[in-house]
Formats: structure tokens, sequence, C-alpha cells
């Protein structure tokens, strides 16, 4: 299926109605019993999903982090300054500004053929893209470099896929319910719950990825950031594994104590 978000690329998402553009239309299928699941890049879930639906597994986590890809260059700081790099992200905006404040940063939408397309076309010198989409579509040799934690934050459960499923459809659950993979699960579930207490979507710039060691013990980085000054609010928590939903609220009582409501109550520019 090909929803709203996918045809409409010439404005931000967060200028026609955030990622929830991607759900909604599968959603109205599953309802009408048109489809039994769907299938989600996490990243574009919303923390609380409509009324009747439920997320039956998260499947084990690709590669988490952003990747460089550049014709011309390898890495953010071989790039001159004044160079066009090109993401639809305002959580990447605000890490490159707070980065690199003398590159030149543009919108890019479309898919990933097509951003490929306008990078290849001249249109940029370099552009960001997630690593796990790229992996997943056969363009793992177009990675040039990886921008990973602790300096540079994916977005929330980026790297992860979910079944949504009809909340009155055990059948369908139950089928899909052994593709979860734990250790993903209680991770994006730390990072999903910081998202939520922010109330974030892709109208503000925020970043969250933990981590669950063999012993247990789970931490969380959380990021907030400014596209427009490149001003970024970090903090961390970690704890049990059995303790993922606080550690995420904490993570977002932190940040929001160190004033990130100024930034997320603002709305970007178009």
């Amino acid at each position: 299926m090909t929803t709203r978000g996918d045809q409409i690329l010439d404005r931000p998402l967060s200028a026609i109605g955030g990622k929830g553009l991607f759900l909604k239309e599968l959603e109205v299928a599953m309802a009408a019993g048109e489809a039994d699941i769907a299938v989600h890049s996490m990243k574009d879930v919303p923390t609380l999903l409509e009324s009747g639906f439920s997320i039956a597994a998260i499947l084990e986590r690709a590669d988490p982090f952003d990747a460089v890809v550049s014709n011309h260059y390898s890495r953010l700081d071989e790039l001159p300054t004044g160079a066009r790099v090109g993401t639809s992200s305002l959580r990447r905006q605000a890490l490159l500004r707070a980065t690199r404040p003398d590159l030149a940063v543009s919108e890019l939408r479309g898919n990933v053929n097509t951003r490929l397309a306008k990078l290849d076309a001249g249109e940029f010198d370099a552009i960001i893209l997630a690593c796990a989409g790229l992996i997943r579509l056969g363009f793992e040799h177009r990675i040039r470099s990886r921008l990973s934690a602790p300096e540079w934050l994916p977005a929330v459960a980026q790297g992860a896929i979910g079944i949504e499923t009809r909340a009155d459809d055990p059948r369908s659950h139950a089928l899909t319910a052994g593709l979860a993979h734990p250790h993903t699960t209680t991770c994006v579930s730390a990072e999903r719950a910081m998202n939520r207490v922010l109330q974030g979507s892709c109208d503000v710039p925020i970043a969250g990825f933990a981590t669950l060691d063999s012993a247990g013990s789970l931490a969380l980085s959380g990021m907030v950031g400014d596209p427009e000054t490149g001003s970024l609010l970090r903090a961390q928590q970690g704890g049990g594994a059995n303790e993922a939903e606080a550690i995420g609220t904490k993570v977002a009582h932190d940040l929001i104590e160190q004033g990130a409501d100024a930034i997320l109550r603002r709305r970007p520019r178009h």
C-alpha cells in the first residue's frame, strides 16, 4: 500500500501531519478486514496507538545508526565549509548544526532511491540516511561512514521493525508474537517511554538510544535538539531491564528540567 506519507514529497512530514500518516491508512485496511497485520519501522510508530490496535512483536534490531552517504567525502569532518547536506529529519538537522554549523543543511524528502538519485545528480555533497534502510534495500555499499552513539544519537527505535495487529485478533497476535526479540523490545520500550513523556513526533528533534548488556543492565541516552541553533540537551539514566519504562520516564524528566519544553513547544519553520 502507498500512504499519504509516501505520496506527499514536496513538504516536510511535520507540515502534513507527522509520521502517523504512514500508519493511518494501514490501520483502516486492518479495521476493514483487508489486512491482518501491518509491518512498520518502529521509529515511525506513534507512542500511543489508535484504540483497537496493538504491537504484537518488535523484531531484532538492525543497525540503529545514521550513515553519511556521499560520492566524494567519507566523513562529516571531511566536508568543506558550505557543503550541501540533505536530510528530512529535524533531529539530524540539530545534530548537524551542533557538529558542523558551517554546513548548508537542506530539506530532503522521498524514498531512499529518490534521495540517492538527488545526491547522484549533484544536488547535495552528502546526505544522511538510516543505515538499516540502506542495508535492507541492498545499498550497504553506499555507506561511507556511520554516525554513532554517544555523540550522534539515532531516532527513537531506529532500526527496529514492529508488527501491528488488531487488538481483537488473537490469531494474528499469536502467529506473530514468536518473532519478538526480547532484548530489542526492552531497549525500544525504554526509548519509547521517554518519547511518550516528551510527546515526541517528527515535529520535534528527539533522539534516544538504549543498550542492554549481558548482565541485564539497561542504559538510556536521550537528547532534545534545536534544529535552528544546534543547541543540544542530553540526559542519561540506567537500571535493570525490568525498569525500562521508568528509565525512559526519568530521562524525559531530566531533559524537561534542562529546558526541553521550550524547544518542544516551538514549531519548526517551513
